[in-house]
């Protein structure tokens, strides 16, 4: 990984006014939790609502892939639409460095909005407690922005309409076409990351059940993205200058 790349690609998402808002929607499950410790019935089962509602629903669900497609194809995107890619592929750094600091920019921008507002959420709704419901959806959308960061990379580089079908396949196919097919699950970013939270924790199947077992999800979600990134690296290098500008 190329470093002066990597602080280009920090600058330019830092410089983006989208990245306030990704910032804003992080902080909403914390604004949920806080709704729910002051306006819920008093039998409410917290654990029930952070690990099903909370952080295995909105925050897996929808946030997390919201939050990682925005960076993702902001580090790329903008140098394509701009036309400043030009220059950086003009250059001696090997496409391979190139890909891998914007990869791991936008993975560490999505850690670092996700994870803590998460935890903070968990804390809230569980008063602190919880058996390792908030450990664990802490690793699990570690593990998943991992892996949408490298699908998104990818597909920043593969199509100009990468922020349409990321939106497509995080909310048609995942969202709708997961819970209409069960083998999709074995496809699904978001059930590795549910199934690797499940690893910290053993819930009733009433409370919260991962789809893949903690195995599984972490041997799949290590492959995808491993897939994700060599496509990326072959699809940069052979892109010719001028398809850039």
């Amino acid at each position: 990984m190329n470093p002066d790349v990597a602080r280009l690609t920090a600058r330019t998402l830092l410089g983006q006014r989208r990245t306030i808002l990704v910032v804003l929607l992080a902080l909403l499950p914390v604004g949920i939790a806080l709704l729910y410790r002051f306006a819920a019935p008093a039998d409410a089962d917290p654990e029930r609502f952070a690990a099903r509602a909370l952080l295995g629903g909105i925050v897996t669900s929808t946030i997390l892939p919201l939050v990682t497609l925005i960076f993702a194809t902001g580090a790329f995107g903008q140098d394509i639409e701009d036309g400043t890619a030009v220059y950086l592929l003009a250059t001696p750094v090997p496409r391979r460095d190139i890909v891998l600091a914007r990869f791991a920019v936008a993975w560490a921008a999505s850690l670092a909005v996700l994870v803590p507002s998460a935890v903070l959420a968990g804390v809230i709704v569980l008063g602190g407690g919880g058996p390792g419901i908030v450990t664990g959806f802490g690793a699990g959308l570690a593990a998943g922005s991992f892996v949408y960061a490298a699908a998104f990379t990818w597909l920043s580089i593969a199509t100009s309409r990468a922020l349409v079908a990321g939106l497509l396949y995080a909310f048609l196919w995942e969202g709708t076409l997961s819970g209409l097919f069960s083998g999709i699950r074995f496809l699904s970013i978001r059930q590795y990351a549910t199934g690797i939270a499940g690893a910290f924790f053993d819930l009733p199947a009433s409370v919260f059940q991962p789809r893949l077992e903690p195995a599984p999800a972490a041997v799949l979600a290590a492959l995808v993205a491993g897939l994700m990134l060599l496509l990326a690296v072959r699809r940069l290098q052979r892109w010719e200058v001028g398809e850039a500008g």
